[in-house]
Parts: structure tokens; C-alpha cells; sequence
């Protein structure tokens, strides 16, 4: 059991740190819309815009990138559990002598004939 001392301690200086804010600082900066693409008023006639340093770096990343996933997707082996059970039926069906690759028998007429 805590003596009452503690107690009343623990009620007196519980509100005074739950109402205290840490590390808060003024409102959040906001940037008001100024109805222009990316904040960018437009140029005028005759000026060319001049890339930031991080352009550039940002552009090779981002579609270098996407060529290596591109050209690593088309090259990823085969992994599906569907390709490797029809090598396995066929290379069991090889072992017993079977053909896997089915081929229709001559004897049988191709059209049914007419039962009178």
C-alpha cells in the first residue's frame, strides 16, 4: 500500500505535467496556394527555367530505376508451382515411356456417322 503522502502527491502533480506541452513550437508553416504549378510563377517571354541541383539526380533515380525493375521483371525465372509440376509430369511420362504431347489416333474416322 503507498502511504497517503504519495497519493496526494501523485494528484497534485499529474495535472500540472499532462497539461504541459514538450517540444511544441509554433504553428506548422503553410504555404498559401497561389493558384501557379509548384508554387512556379511562369517566366516571361525569352527566360528558360533553370533546373535546381537535385533535378537531375532525382530524374535518374526515378527512371533508372523503373528500367532496371523493367528489365529485371521480363528475366525473373520461373517460379510458379504450375510450370514445375508439367516439367515433372513430363519427365515422369518420358521415364515410363509415355508421349506427353497428345496426337490424335488415325483409326477413328474424324466426323461420327449417322446411326439409322
Amino acid at each position: 500500500m503507498l502511504p497517503a503522502s504519495s497519493i496526494r502527491l501523485a494528484r497534485v502533480a499529474v495535472p500540472r505535467y499532462a497539461s504541459r506541452r514538450f517540444a511544441s513550437h509554433d504553428a506548422p508553416h503553410y504555404n498559401e496556394p497561389s493558384g501557379y504549378l509548384f508554387g512556379e510563377k511562369p517566366l516571361p517571354p525569352g527566360q528558360k527555367r533553370v533546373k535546381e541541383d537535385w533535378e537531375n539526380i532525382w530524374y535518374l533515380g526515378m527512371f533508372g530505376s523503373m528500367a532496371f525493375a523493367s528489365v529485371m521483371l521480363y528475366y525473373k525465372p520461373d517460379t510458379s508451382v504450375q510450370s514445375w509440376a508439367l516439367n515433372e509430369a513430363k519427365a515422369r511420362m518420358e521415364a515410363r515411356g509415355e508421349k506427353y504431347l497428345y496426337e490424335p489416333s488415325s483409326s477413328q474416322s474424324s466426323s461420327p456417322s449417322p446411326s439409322s
